[in-house]
């Protein structure tokens, strides 16, 4: 029978439909990734660093020139960003209309130098590497007292937002708190003033305590199918332990983190015929409360159905597949390069 689970982060309702459910194959009339283009046109590739804005961060050997070939992963300014540093902060507000002007950071993390290269085939060493480079850039942007927010996001494939294949993520710092994010620390606040905790540390215990949405764990981290997931095959990582911000995470717990990513993106590139995906890393507003309650995480959102009226209508998700189900078959399924 369907059901409407409301998810206790958020506060958004989704509907769980297993009458409707497809199996993991049935989802292959949707586009699945492929890499595209050629490294020899390519911007994102070693040679052609003259295609992109000049780089404002990279990992290089130590006496390698910026902007050339030799290095590991390159941060550079988006070509065409959605906003610009270099424009002035500007408020504006009428009696029905309010605005801020388009000031912000649009950054490109070039994951690896080599063209076809995914997440799912780079060494342990070059996936903690991304998430290093997500930490220099982070601790960099915040010194700006302008920025109140940063996401980091990665876009697989054309239906996950790419235009271009070579593997790369990006980073956007705001001037404003999205307002899925205000609502979002409300409910933490609102439970943690009720419990005295904080909500996700106590999800976390009774996910592990009943082990039916457990994707995959280890000591530091823990992947589940979520209670109240919007899409099929859904997972969110979380630290095990209470950490708010993941720009503290320790150094040791790096090798963690980039274990269980890649695990979990082989598992849903096996599992679903390496479908287009979204990857959101969900962090703290830059702001005075929160460390007691917020607890930052990862999702990824494979794209297996489309989006329909009462989607956009009503911002209520139908989820074809459910979590429980997921997990049961991401948690089995076993990586094939």
């Amino acid at each position: 029978m369907s059901e409407f689970r409301k998810n206790p982060v958020s506060g958004n309702w989704v509907i769980v439909a297993p009458e409707r459910n497809l199996r993991p194959h049935d989802f292959a009339q949707r586009k699945k990734f492929q890499n595209l283009g050629s490294p020899e046109t390519c911007p994102f590739c070693a040679g052609n660093e003259n295609l992109t804005p000049p780089e404002v961060f990279a990992l290089r050997p130590s006496h390698s020139p910026a902007n050339t070939p030799g290095w590991e992963i390159r941060v550079v300014p988006n070509k065409f960003p959605i906003l610009d540093k270099k424009e002035e902060l500007i408020k504006g507000k009428t009696l029905f209309f309010e605005r801020i002007s388009g000031f912000g950071f649009h950054e490109v993390i070039i994951e690896t130098p080599e063209h076809f290269k995914t997440v799912t085939r780079m060494s342990l060493d070059e996936v903690c590497k991304i998430f290093f480079t997500y930490l220099e850039r982070i601790k960099h942007i915040k010194t700006d007292e302008r920025i109140k927010y940063i996401t980091i996001f990665k876009n697989h494939g054309e239906e996950a937002g790419a235009s271009i294949s070579h593997s790369h993520s990006q980073l956007m710092a705001l001037p404003i708190i999205p307002p899925d994010k205000v609502q979002e620390m409300k409910n933490l606040r609102n439970y943690y003033t009720v419990r005295g905790k904080c909500l996700l540390c106590e999800i976390i215990k009774e996910e592990l305590k009943k082990d039916k949405r457990i994707v995959e764990k280890n000591e530091k981290f823990v992947a589940i199918a979520p209670y109240a997931s919007k899409f099929p095959y859904e997972v969110w990582i979380i630290p095990i332990n209470h950490q708010s911000d993941f720009y503290e995470i320790k150094e040791g717990d790096i090798k963690s983190l980039a274990e269980i990513y890649r695990s979990i993106l082989r598992k849903i590139e096996t599992a679903l015929d390496n479908p287009c995906f979204n990857m959101i890393l969900h962090m703290r507003p830059f702001a005075k409360d929160g460390q007691e309650y917020f607890h930052w995480y990862i999702q990824v959102l494979p794209h297996l159905t489309r989006l329909a009226g009462l989607e956009w209508g009503s911002n209520i998700f139908v989820n074809i597949t459910p979590p429980e189900k997921a997990a049961e078959i991401l948690r089995r399924t076993q990586w094939r390069e």
